[in-house]
């Protein structure tokens, strides 16, 4: 099965999704991380599209979405939280569930406190919570902000490869597939992923974004928190008091991974799945 693709105007910004599933089925909202897009789901949408219709936005800025004419104001949580309600009213969703990716877990954290309150009805955080590491946040800054440019395709899966590696386990297949669908050709023909590098400046224009305790102790909905046991973004002790405020989330440990899960294999598929039909 391959999604179908579409594209919507939100908040005056033209944003590319791609959909899964029959319309009219229960909808959910799936939301990628920092640098990536929504075809990072992949895996995980087609395994669950006999049972819900499934969205995976690319984040404005990332992907086929356009990039903000205005970086300073737009590329921030929330604004992304506001088009996550525009895309949801357009497509006629009234609740939802979320699965959202490091980046996509604090858009669904905010917007479920603000734009789309008592709408999310369940709620998966991977590898993201309300407070994060300062070093991994140092390391994104480093690298995000100043995406290389490479000569073959094999020479830029072979840095995703590396860069991603916290992933966990991927076959040739999927790795090839993150490439393919993470790069876009420069003007001399070299390749370099698919975002705009403005969209770091989220973490210099507004430096306190992730700091969201105040919007995950407003939550009620059931949520669950997936941990890369590697994670060096969302901390265990960071993890374990989330099982305690808010939500009280249900905490699941994935073990073989870093920052962040990957979703592509049957033991993390069937532990979202169960979460979202209990």
């Amino acid at each position: 099965m391959m999604p179908s693709s579409h594209y919507l105007r939100c908040c005056e910004r033209e944003i590319h999704y791609v959909e899964w599933g029959r319309r009219g089925l229960p909808p959910v909202i799936m939301w990628h991380g920092l640098a990536r897009t929504g075809r990072d789901f992949d895996d995980l949408a087609e395994a669950l599209a006999d049972s819900y219709h499934i969205i995976c936005p690319d984040t404005l800025g990332r992907g086929f979405s356009q990039w903000s004419p205005d970086p300073d104001n737009e590329y921030c949580l929330a604004f992304y939280a506001r088009i996550a309600r525009e895309l949801a009213d357009q497509l006629g969703f009234g609740t939802m569930r979320w699965v959202g990716t490091s980046m996509g877990g604090a858009i669904g954290t905010v917007a479920a406190a603000t734009t789309l309150k008592g709408r999310i009805s369940r709620l998966v955080l991977n590898d993201n919570g309300p407070a994060l590491a300062g070093a991994a946040i140092e390391r994104i800054k480093a690298y995000a902000g100043h995406p290389p440019m490479f000569g073959t395709m094999q020479e830029f899966e072979q840095f995703l490869r590396t860069v991603y590696k916290p992933y966990g386990w991927q076959s040739d297949a999927q790795w090839r597939r993150m490439a393919e669908t993470s790069a876009r050709r420069m003007p001399d023909g070299k390749i370099t992923p698919h975002y705009d590098p403005a969209m770091v400046r989220q973490f210099f224009v507004h430096p306190d974004d992730y700091a969201l305790w105040d919007h995950y102790d407003t939550l009620t909905m059931p949520t669950l928190v997936m941990r890369g046991i590697d994670s060096d973004l969302l901390l265990q002790e960071t993890a374990e008091e989330m099982t305690r405020r808010g939500p009280c989330a249900t905490l699941a440990v994935i073990p073989g991974c870093g920052h962040a899960p990957a979703l592509n294999v049957p033991e993390q598929i069937g532990l979202i799945r169960d979460f979202l039909q209990r």
